[in-house]
């Protein structure tokens, strides 16, 4: 991993196959109205826990600006693994670095705020990021697992910047939710999913989106290689398979 790195543009980010719900309707429209060519909001920020589909719908922001641009990736930064890339040191005459690699994109897309590390360098660095595409009306999107003001090492100024615009939390801890993404994401893959077998995983797994498509992932796995429907028999075997202590 990388703390900037492209996104390729395809389908796997977008809006159309994002699975809206009660508790991501008002994030989804808010990047509606983030993305619309003849809006006015240049500022949005997302906040929930892991697997609540922040990324997705960042990257499907960024899907919608590049294509919009004739790109063909977006620049993001992530700050999930920035001490690899720094080594634990942040001297300032790198930092500009950022600046030149996000020139000429058509938004700022920065992901897992919240990761940032305590360093003034770096909190000014996104700060003039911040500025640069604010002032060119170039639209901002982050993510973070925090609302904008118990955020971890961030000052006053990056605090009120991301208050100016859209925030929206995420939240799909309900089992309503959680059926409708197990369902979109087995829609997606092609195969049939029982309900029982829905039900069974939100009994028997974890119940974070990361773990259930885990799960998921086994059953499918184990239905191909033992050339056999997707039931409930067979979803208690593979995930005995997975986990035969559990």
């Amino acid at each position: 991993m990388q703390l900037i790195f492209d996104f390729p543009v395809t389908p796997r980010y977008s809006l159309d196959n994002f699975v809206v719900c009660s508790g991501n309707a008002t994030a989804f429209q808010f990047v509606r109205r983030l993305t619309d060519p003849s809006g006015t909001e240049g500022l949005l920020y997302l906040y929930g826990p892991p697997g609540a589909g922040k990324t997705h719908l960042l990257m499907a922001c960024g899907t919608i600006f590049s294509e919009r641009a004739g790109l063909t990736t977006v620049p993001c930064i992530s700050f999930k693994d920035v001490d690899e890339i720094y080594g634990g040191e942040y001297p300032a005459e790198e930092l500009p670095k950022l600046a030149a690699r996000f020139r000429d994109a058509p938004a700022l897309l920065v992901d897992d705020i919240h990761l940032i590390p305590d360093q003034q360098s770096v909190r000014i660095e996104l700060w003039q990021l911040f500025n640069d595409f604010h002032q060119a009306g170039r639209p901002i999107a982050v993510t973070g697992l925090q609302p904008p003001k118990e955020l971890p090492h961030l000052d006053g100024h990056l605090i009120s910047r991301l208050l100016w615009g859209l925030v929206a939390r995420l939240d799909i801890s309900d089992d309503d939710s959680r059926r409708l993404i197990m369902k979109k994401l087995a829609d997606d893959r092609q195969i049939l999913l029982p309900a029982e077998v829905i039900d069974y995983l939100l009994l028997h797994v974890r119940r974070d989106v990361p773990s259930l498509v885990a799960a998921l992932d086994s059953i499918e796995r184990f239905a191909l290689a033992s050339k056999r429907r997707i039931s409930l028999r067979l979803a208690r075997e593979a995930l005995a398979l997975t986990n035969p202590l559990g």
